[in-house]
C-alpha cells in the first residue's frame, strides 16, 4: 500500500502497533525516494533489493536479480562496507562508492531486533553518479584528497631523510696509522652484511663510524635507526625494540607502535652502548639477529625483519662474559666483525686535524670568528690524557674559543681554565732542564716520555695488577699491553 494510503488509515492507538506502522511507511518512502535500496542478514547474504537497484545490475555483471539475491554481498559489489557494518554495528550514514558500475553516495545502517542484536543491514544508494549533481563538493574532495597524498608523501620524505646517514668514512678525521687503519676496517665491513661490533671508549667517535658504515653499504638508501640502550629505561626497552601490539595492556596505543626493528626493516640498526642491556633482554635480541623476526610486545603474530645491526660499547664486553654479565652466545653473534677504535692519546698525529676541523663548526655553531691555535698551544693539548677522548677535547676548545678574549688560542688559553668548569685537569708541570724549557722535545718524544711516566705510575700503585692499573689510567687492557709490549723495562 503506498505511503500516502497508510496515513489516510486509522492509526492504532498501541504504541508497537504504531511503531510498526510507522517503520512500514518509513521504507516505503525510502524505496520511492533512494535510487536503490538493499537488505543483508547477518551472514551478509543479500535478501531483497528494490526495484530501482536492479537497474545497477548489468553494470555489475549480472542479468536479472535471481543471479544475484543470495550471494555474499562482498562477492558481488566491490568496494562495499555493508559486511563492516553487520560485523561491526555501527552505521556509514553519508559514503561515496566507486565500483565498475559507476560513483554513488550511499548509506548504510546495521538493523537490529527487539533484544538489539544485529540481524542485519538496510544499503541505500541515495545518489546516482554524484559527479554531476555535486560536482563542485567533488572537486573540493578530490583537492582534498591530493593535498593529503602529497603531504603524506611529504612526511614519508622527510622521516626518510630524517633516518639517512649524517656522516661518511670521510668525516672521521684523521690520517695516523691508527686512524687509516679504522677507516679501511670500516670500509671494508661496509660491503658485507655482518654484524659490526664497536669497541672504545666513550667519546672516540663510534656513533660517527656507525653512520659512515651505514652510508658506504648497499643499505644507504634505507633507514638508519639508532637507539641509545643505556638512555632508555629498562622497563621500556622491550617496547622500545620490538613494538607494541594495540591494546597491548593499559594505556597502549589503541593504533600499536612499531618498534625500532621495524622502523629499521631493510636498512641498519645501531645499537650504542650494548654491553648496558639487561640479562633477560638480551635473549630476545639474539633471536632477531639470528632468525631475523620478532613478535611485538602482546602480540602472537611473529614479523620478518632485513636489519643489518651495527653495536657499539665502551665496556670491556669480554670481561662481561666471565663475570655473567652478558651471554656469550650474544657476545659471540655481535663480534663478528669488531673495530677498535683507538683513543686520543693513540692519534695524537690526528691533533691538529682534529683542532682544525672541531674549532671551525664550533665557529659556525657560535657565529663567532674562527680562532686559530698556536704552536704552543696544539703542544699543551696534545700532552693531556683526553679520558673523554674527542667528546672531551671539543668541550675544552668550545669553552676557550668562548672565554678567551684573544685572537689565537695559546696554552694560556687552556691553562687559564679552572678544572672545575671541566672534566679534564691539566698534566703537572715538570721540572725540565734550562736547555730543554729553550729546545723543546719532538712532539713524539714528549708524548712518549708523558705514557711512560703515567704507566710506571699506575703499575706502582696498584703494586703491578695490569687491570686495576688499567682502569686507574681509563684505558683498555689490550691498549695498557701494547704499550708494556713497547717497553718491557716497565713491566713488573
Amino acid at each position: 500500500m503506498p505511503v500516502s494510503q497508510l496515513l489516510q488509515q486509522p492509526l492504532p492507538h498501541d504504541p508497537q502497533s504504531l511503531l510498526r506502522l510507522a517503520a512500514h511507511a518509513m521504507f516505503q518512502a525510502l524505496e520511492s525516494s533512494a535510487a536503490g535500496l538493499m537488505v543483508l542478514d547477518r551472514e551478509h547474504r543479500i535478501v531483497w533489493i528494490s526495484e530501482g537497484y536492479k537497474r545497477f545490475l548489468p553494470a555489475l555483471g549480472f542479468g536479472d536479480e535471481r543471479e544475484f539475491v543470495g550471494r555474499l554481498v562482498e562477492d558481488v559489489v566491490p568496494n562495499t562496507l555493508m559486511a563492516q557494518v553487520i560485523d561491526t554495528g555501527q552505521p556509514v550514514l553519508i559514503d561515496l562508492l566507486t565500483n565498475k558500475a559507476g560513483s554513488f553516495l550511499v548509506s548504510r545502517l546495521p538493523l537490529r531486533n527487539e533484544t538489539g542484536e544485529v540481524i542485519g543491514a538496510l544499503g541505500m544508494v541515495l545518489l546516482d553518479h554524484p559527479e554531476t549533481t555535486l560536482q563542485p563538493l567533488m572537486q573540493k574532495l578530490s583537492a582534498l584528497q591530493q593535498e593529503l597524498t602529497e603531504a603524506r608523501r611529504q612526511l614519508a620524505a622527510a622521516q626518510a631523510r630524517s633516518r639517512r646517514s649524517k656522516h661518511t668514512i670521510a668525516s672521521f678525521i684523521g690520517s695516523s696509522p691508527a686512524a687509516l687503519e679504522v677507516k679501511r676496517q670500516a670500509r671494508r665491513a661496509a660491503q658485507t652484511q655482518s654484524t659490526v661490533l664497536l669497541l672504545g671508549e666513550t667519546g672516540t667517535g663510534k656513533e660517527l663510524l656507525a653512520h659512515a658504515i651505514h652510508a658506504a653499504s648497499q643499505r644507504a638508501d634505507k633507514p638508519l635507526v639508532s637507539i641509545n640502550i643505556a638512555a632508555v629505561p629498562e622497563t621500556l626497552l622491550e617496547a622500545e625494540f620490538f613494538g607494541v601490539a594495540p591494546g597491548a595492556y593499559t594505556g597502549a596505543d589503541r593504533k600499536g607502535r612499531d618498534g625500532k626493528f621495524k622502523i629499521a626493516d631493510g636498512g641498519t640498526l645501531f645499537l650504542d652502548e650494548i654491553g648496558d642491556m639487561p640479562l633477560a633482554l638480551q635473549s630476545k635480541l639474539l633471536r632477531v639477529l639470528q632468525e631475523q623476526e620478532f613478535e611485538p610486545l602482546g602480540s602472537n603474530q611473529v614479523l620478518a625483519v632485513d636489519v643489518r645491526v651495527v653495536a657499539a660499547t665502551s665496556r670491556d664486553l669480554a670481561a662481561m662474559v666471565s663475570q655473567g654479565e652478558f651471554r656469550a652466545d650474544l657476545y659471540y653473534r655481535l663480534n663478528v666483525l669488531p673495530i677498535r677504535v683507538p683513543p686520543l692519546r693513540e692519534r695524537v698525529l690526528d691533533m691538529e686535524a682534529l683542532v682544525e676541523s672541531l674549532q671551525e663548526d664550533i665557529a659556525r655553531r657560535s657565529n663567532l670568528p674562527h680562532k686559530p691555535l698556536s704552536t704552543d698551544g696544539l703542544e699543551w693539548l696534545a700532552a693531556q690524557l683526553w679520558s673523554g677522548n674527542i667528546r672531551e677535547l671539543r668541550n675544552v676548545l668550545e669553552q676557550a674559543s668562548l672565554m678567551s678574549e684573544e685572537a689565537v688560542l695559546t696554552a694560556r688559553s687552556f691553562a687559564g681554565m679552572r678544572a672545575s668548569e671541566s672534566s679534564w685537569a691539566p698534566m703537572p708541570p715538570r721540572e725540565d732542564s734550562a736547555a730543554e724549557s729553550k729546545q723543546p722535545r719532538p712532539l713524539p718524544e714528549t708524548i712518549e716520555r708523558v705514557e711512560r711516566e703515567a704507566i710506571a705510575h699506575a703499575l706502582k700503585a696498584t703494586e703491578g695488577n695490569r687491570m686495576a692499573a688499567a682502569r686507574l689510567l681509563q684505558i683498555s687492557r689490550a691498549s695498557l699491553y701494547e704499550r708494556l709490549a713497547r717497553w718491557p723495562d716497565l713491566s713488573v
